[in-house]
């Protein structure tokens, strides 16, 4: 799996013209699940997203995560996140999950973000959406679960 996490001032996505998940501070969270993911790869997630310290402490670093500042999460699926592009300039999705392990895994993020006593809201799996957010820094972090079994290089 992996998310695209961006720490925004607030953020809200629309599915025709209505608004169905809204935040003010907080993360605006894309993810993507691939073929072959498993549940320990959304609690993976989960758990990284949860205690990510991107947020500002007293100082100005970046030492403190979206709980303990109170934060919201909003979640929207995104399989366009493994997108093939390396053949010719139309992309491929072979490496995406099919619709109901995608649903499966991204639900299961979502209710291990509640579980990590997050506020959460999302978008609507599968449908076409307009994501609005200001990006707050900016900054924007890659998370990828296959970063959980992958050796450490140097």
């Amino acid at each position: 799996m992996r998310a695209v996490i961006q720490r925004a001032a607030w953020g809200r996505v629309r599915v025709d013209g209505e608004v169905v998940g809204e935040i003010g501070r907080g993360l605006v969270v894309l993810v993507g699940v691939r073929r072959g993911d498993l549940p320990e790869d959304a609690a993976y997630l989960a758990k990284k997203t949860a205690n990510l310290r991107i947020f500002p402490d007293q100082e100005g670093k970046m030492n403190r995560s979206v709980r303990e500042v109170g934060g919201e999460v909003l979640v929207v699926s995104q399989f366009t996140l493994y997108a093939e592009t390396r053949k010719g300039n139309r992309p491929s999705f072979a490496q995406a999950a099919d619709p109901d392990l995608g649903r499966r895994l991204y639900e299961a993020y979502v209710e291990r973000l509640l579980g990590e006593g997050l506020h959460v809201e999302t978008g609507v799996f599968g449908a076409m959406m307009e994501v609005e957010l200001v990006n707050d820094g900016p900054v924007t972090i890659l998370l990828d679960s296959a970063d959980r079994t992958r050796p450490r290089r140097g």
